[in-house]
C-alpha cells in the first residue's frame, strides 16, 4: 500500500520529537492525525510544520485537543477515522520530577497508554510504534546496551515506559494480530536545520541541552551540572546524544517495516548513536556552535541518574535500514541555530 494511502494518529505530536516526526510523516506522503493536551507543547509548532511542507502537504494534517486519560478523547477521535497505525509519543518525561511526583508520572503515561491500547483494539487498529527510552536499562552492568539486556529502570518515568513496553508484550502475546516496535531513544537533542521547529520547555528544563541553550540566550545566569563526582573521565556524567532528525527517520523505518513485514511480533529497538559523551564535552562543543563560554554551576547528583548510558545501534542498522546522520558538531549547531531564532521558544514573534 502507498503512503499516500495510510493514515497515522501520532498521540502528542505537538512535541519536540512528535513535531519533527510529524514532518518527516507528511514529507513521506502520509497523512496524519494528532491528539495533543498541549501540556508541554504549543499549537504554534503545527502551524509551522504545515508552513515547512507547503499547502499541499499540510492539508494531510489534522489536529484534535485531547488527553489519553479521557476515553471521550479518544473514542471521538477513533470513531471519527480509521487508522492504519499509531505512533505513541504521550507521555511526562523527566527523570527528577517523577522522582518527586510518582503518581503524576502513574496517571499520565500509564493510564493514558492504557486506554489507547484499549481504543486501538476496540477498533482494529493493531500496528504500534511506542515511543520508549533508554532509562529502561537503569544503570547497565555494562555499555553498550543492547536490546536484549536485562531491564532495570531505576526512576518512575523509567518504569512507566518498561510497563508499558511489557504491556504492548503481553498484549501482543494475547493477540499476535498485533505488529508493535519499541523505540527506546537515548538522548534526543538538535533542531530542524531551518530553525523553525526546535524544543521548547515550560520552565527550567530538565535535559542539558535546552538548559545549555537557554544560558547561551541569556534566559538563566548559569548551567546546573549535576554530578561532578561520577567514575567517568571528567567526573561527568555520560550519555548517547541523537539528532532529533535522525530520531524521527527512525519512526518512519520502523513505521515502514511495520508495513512491510508479515509477523513482526513485538520487537524493541535501540535508536542512539552508539557514542557516548560526558556533559562537559557537551558543554564544550556547544560554546564551540555558538562562540560563548557558559557560566557552570557543579551540583548534586540527582536521584535516579545514572553514570554512564550508551547503545548499541547494530539491530536498528540491520533490521530498520537505519542509521543515523548526524554528530555531536551538528547537533549543536542546529540547536544553536534554533535558539538564536527564537530566543524565548515559539513565544517568540515569527521568524
Amino acid at each position: 500500500m502507498a503512503s499516500s494511502e495510510l493514515k497515522i494518529l501520532v498521540t502528542g505530536g505537538a512535541g519536540f520529537i512528535g513535531t519533527h516526526t510529524v514532518l518527516q510523516l507528511l514529507q513521506n506522503g502520509f497523512k496524519v492525525t494528532i491528539i495533543d493536551n498541549l501540556h508541554n507543547s504549543v499549537s504554534e509548532a503545527l502551524h509551522r510544520v504545515k508552513e515547512l511542507v507547503g499547502p499541499k502537504l499540510a492539508g494531510n494534517l489534522d489536529f484534535h485537543l485531547g488527553d489519553l486519560r479521557n476515553k471521550d478523547d479518544l473514542e471521538m477521535i477513533f470513531s471519527k477515522h480509521k487508522f492504519d497505525a499509531v505512533i505513541h509519543f504521550a507521555a511526562l518525561k523527566a527523570v527528577g520530577e517523577s522522582v518527586q511526583h510518582p503518581f503524576r508520572y502513574f496517571n499520565n503515561n500509564l493510564v493514558g497508554t492504557i486506554n489507547l491500547y484499549e481504543a486501538m483494539a476496540k477498533y482494529n487498529c493493531k500496528k504500534l510504534v511506542f515511543s520508549s527510552s533508554a532509562t529502561v536499562y537503569g544503570q547497565p552492568e555494562k555499555v553498550p546496551c543492547v536490546e536484549d539486556f536485562q531491564l532495570n529502570a531505576m526512576n518512575p518515568y523509567g518504569r512507566t515506559k518498561l510497563w508499558c513496553e511489557q504491556m504492548a508484550s503481553d498484549i501482543h502475546k494475547s493477540d499476535p494480530g498485533w505488529k508493535i516496535i519499541l523505540l527506546r531513544y537515548f538522548n534526543p537533542v538538535g533542531a530542524h536545520e531551518s530553525g523553525r521547529l526546535g524544543e521548547d520547555p515550560k520552565g527550567i528544563p530538565n535535559n542539558l541541552m535546552p538548559y545549555i541553550q537557554q544560558v547561551a540566550v541569556g534566559r538563566f545566569p548559569e548551567l546546573n551540572v549535576y554530578g561532578n563526582d561520577y567514575p567517568t573521565k571528567d567526573g561527568t556524567a555520560v550519555r548517547d546524544y541523537i539528532h532529533v532528525v535522525d530520531l524521527a527517520d527512525g519512526h518512519i523505518a520502523a513505521l515502514k517495516k511495520l508495513f512491510a513485514k508479515e509477523n513482526i511480533g513485538c520487537v524493541a529497538y535501540n535508536l542512539g548513536t552508539g557514542q557516548g559523551t560526558s556533559v562537559l564535552e557537551m558543554v564544550a562543543a556547544f560554546e564551540k556552535a555558538c562562540g560563548k563560554k557558559i557560566p557552570i554551576k557543579f551540583c548534586p547528583r540527582r536521584l535516579g541518574d545514572a553514570t554512564a548510558v550508551w547503545a548499541s545501534t547494530e539491530k536498528a542498522k540491520k533490521e530498520l535500514g537505519w542509521k543515523p546522520k548526524y554528530g555531536i558538531q551538528e547537533m549543536c549547531r542546529d540547536q544553536w541555530n534554533w535558539a538564536k531564532k527564537n530566543r524565548t521558544g515559539y513565544q517568540s514573534k515569527k521568524a
